[in-house]
């Protein structure tokens, strides 16, 4: 009983920290940049991290979980744009994220956008949407049939 109990534990934090490797970025210039040079497109995550109930949910249900962390290591570069309510905010970050708000056309949280950065002639990075999709129920497996869908037409 005790290999068991043992087993499950050393299983439970083996996971937990595979989901906990993921790196989210916030800066979009050096995430673009990060995209071209790997040649992956961007995930980008709307979301209101301290009031938004299914933006918790779609972290706990999919964005937290070792299938969406083997999945996005693979497939994207990922970026968290963050609306919060009661977390304090460097202005710089608030600036950057109402700008991609407003460009995305974004009405409600969680939001999430596919894009792929091309670079101008001038030197200017533009976005190009593949696709958007929000909260799925279902688990990780639906959602990220989903995504690698979108993710496809880069």
């Amino acid at each position: 009983m005790k290999k068991i109990t043992l087993f499950i534990i050393v299983t439970f934090f083996s996971l937990t920290t595979y989901a906990q490797e993921l790196t989210w970025h916030t800066d979009m210039a050096k995430a673009s940049e990060l995209s071209l040079k790997k040649k992956k497109p961007m995930l980008l995550f709307f979301t209101g991290s301290d009031w938004c109930g299914w933006c918790i949910r779609l972290q706990k249900e999919v964005l937290q979980t070792p299938e969406f962390a083997k999945w996005a290591k693979k497939n994207v570069i990922l970026v968290e744009l963050d609306f919060p309510k009661r977390t304090p905010q460097d202005e710089n970050l608030r600036a950057q994220n109402q700008n991609l708000q407003q460009m995305f056309g974004i009405r409600g949280y969680p939001t999430i956008w596919f894009v792929s950065p091309e670079k101008t002639k001038e030197g200017k990075m533009n976005l190009k949407g593949l696709g958007s999709t929000g909260y799925v129920a279902g688990g990780p497996t639906k959602w990220l049939d989903g995504a690698s869908k979108i993710v496809a037409n880069k």
